[in-house]
This record gives C-alpha cells, structure tokens and sequence, in this order.
C-alpha cells in the first residue's frame, strides 16, 4: 500500500481514524493493531505459564509437566508470532487467533464460577477486544487487500 492511497484531500480513508494506527509503519489499521498488541500479551502470558509449569517440575509428574509446559511454551510462542503477523498485516494470522480467542472464551466459561470468576472476567474481556479488533471492517479490509499483493 503505498500513501498515494491515503490521501485525506480526495475523501479517502486517511480521514477515518481508524484506518491507520500511528504505531505501524505497515499501515495497519488501529483496530488491527490494538487486537496484535492484546494477542502479544496473551503470548507473553502464555508463554510465562510455560516456563512457570516447566520450573515447578518434580519426579512424580514429569512426564505432564514438561508436555504440558511444552505446549504452554509453543502455544505462546504462536501467539506471539501471530501477534506480529497481525501488525505487519499477514493474512495466515487471523485464523490461529480467531481460534485462541474461542478458546480463551472458553476457558472463561469454565472458569465463571468461585474464586477464579476475576480470572474469567479477564479472559472474556481480553477475548472480546481482540476479536472486536480483528473482525472490525477495516481490519478485515486490509488483511484482504495484503491477501491480494501477495
């Protein structure tokens, strides 16, 4: 995408604040970018549980804990790189995050109850921006525009 593109003289949409966040050289719209910047801190959170999980290992659940901080550390990972797709406006992001955020929202729900309700709050919450960012008409608009110049 080149500026000529975003000229506001002629009505485009450079006139929309939403277009293009100020925080992207790749001319991410603001949506976009907020919901990149939620998915990276779900990776990082995700990946912080993992190499939590991986630290409190002991002998009588090994082979749990390092599968289970393995994932935790490979599906942080993948967050955080989709987290960069996002911004950089690859398309191929959008469908692992969709589906992290189905899973966030379910496990919100499991959690909904007692003690951890807070914790479920925060998850549908966060959950609910990201997929606002990510399914608002000028991101999809411009993950579908970087779908046609590649």
């Amino acid at each position: 995408m080149s500026d000529a593109e975003f000229d506001p003289r002629d009505g485009g949409p450079e006139t929309d604040p939403t277009t293009r966040s100020p925080y992207s050289r790749h001319g991410t719209p603001a949506p976009l970018a907020a919901a990149a910047g939620l998915t990276l801190v779900e990776g990082l959170l995700t990946f912080l549980f993992g190499i939590s999980e991986a630290a409190s290992l002991d002998s009588g659940r090994l082979v749990m804990g390092v599968t289970t901080g393995f994932f935790f550390l490979a599906y942080g990972a993948a967050l955080i790189l989709c987290a960069w797709g996002m911004n950089t406006l690859r398309p191929w992001s959008r469908g692992p995050v969709l589906l992290a955020q189905l899973i966030w929202l379910g496990l919100a729900w499991n959690l909904r109850s007692g003690s951890t309700l807070p914790v479920a709050i925060g998850l549908l919450v966060l959950a609910v921006l990201v997929l606002a960012g990510l399914l608002h008409p000028r991101s999809i608009g411009a993950l579908e525009r970087a779908a046609g110049r590649a």
